[in-house]
């Protein structure tokens, strides 16, 4: 069993085998249907989720498992207990345990005293689960991932990083168009360039927003303002409008190139109507594929 609370926790092979399996699983749901049968996951939620609560929890239970679910009023985290003591304790009744919270920080704390797995949901760095479910959504339409730009517009947040990472591992060219100020983490940056270099891709940042996705084969875009940001929201939309995802940026873009958003999506804001709802938008695919991957990645940590 191991934890999987970063894209950089994996080697190119077991991303491409956590892909494979998801496909397999997609394809024949009936071949898991038993695999968590007596299996507790522990989940918690300190910051909202739709998608990721959603995917997880029914992940679960379509693998015969059981969810626990605990948000921040469920749980002695708030009253002074310690998140390591709150790992140690989950670990005695769940065989694995996802959280979905604010530093990374929190997640190595948890992992480093819990004998369960741990599985990150999203932190405020990076949202791996994410990730994977993007590279299976591209893997369908686009074939082979090597070779492929993927243009990212808008926020260098958590969604970006782990493209970043998932893109190098795969040998893409991950091209990053950011107002200056809202570049993503020059740590996570440096990994992601060392990784590409090391897997035949490349990592491109730029403040230009055409730059972005000319030629792209797929154009990316993620909320201006995350959660947590609410108060630079205002700040935010002065700068961000040449960074919109809309018919003039994917006419830039490769003639057969797909528009991706992680959702929840602010139309009008970050990405149009007329490209989230259009014929190259597979947004809806993305966030089903959350539930197969999710699968897989409970899969992987608990070596089953």
């Amino acid at each position: 069993m191991r934890d999987f609370l970063s894209i950089a926790d994996l080697s190119a092979d077991e991303l491409v085998n956590l892909l494979e399996r998801s496909a397999k699983i997609k394809a024949d749901p009936q071949s898991v249907a038993t695999a968590l049968a007596g299996t507790a996951v522990a989940m918690l939620f300190e910051k909202p989720s739709t998608r990721t609560r959603t995917s997880f929890e029914v992940a679960v239970g379509q693998m015969a498992g059981i969810a626990v679910i605990l948000t921040e009023t469920d749980m002695q985290l708030g009253r002074g207990e310690s998140l390591e003591d709150t790992g140690r304790v989950l670990s005695r009744y769940a065989e694995a345990i996802v959280l979905r919270t604010f530093g990374q920080d929190r997640l190595d704390r948890l992992a480093g005293a819990a004998d369960a797995p741990v599985v990150s949901a999203l932190s405020d760095l990076e949202h791996p689960c994410q990730a994977v479910g993007d590279l299976l959504t591209i893997t369908e339409r686009k074939g082979a991932l090597a070779g492929l730009t993927l243009a990212y517009l808008g926020d260098g947040n958590n969604t970006c990083h782990a493209l970043m990472l998932a893109g190098a591992l795969s040998g893409m060219r991950i091209r990053v168009a950011c107002p200056p100020g809202y570049e993503p983490d020059e740590r996570v940056s440096a990994l992601a360039a060392e990784l590409a270099a090391a897997h035949g891709g490349a990592i491109e940042v730029t403040d230009d927003p055409a730059a972005g996705p000319a030629g792209a084969d797929i154009v990316y875009t993620d909320v201006w303002a995350s959660m947590g940001q609410e108060s630079e929201a205002t700040a935010r939309e002065a700068v961000f409008p040449p960074f919109q995802v809309n018919a003039a940026a994917m006419a830039l873009a490769a003639p057969d190139a797909i528009a991706m958003h992680c959702l929840p999506a602010h139309r009008g804001l970050e990405i149009t109507d007329e490209v989230l709802d259009g014929p190259q938008s597979v947004v809806w695919d993305q966030a089903e594929n959350r539930l197969h991957t999710e699968k897989a990645i409970l899969l992987f940590a608990l070596d089953r």
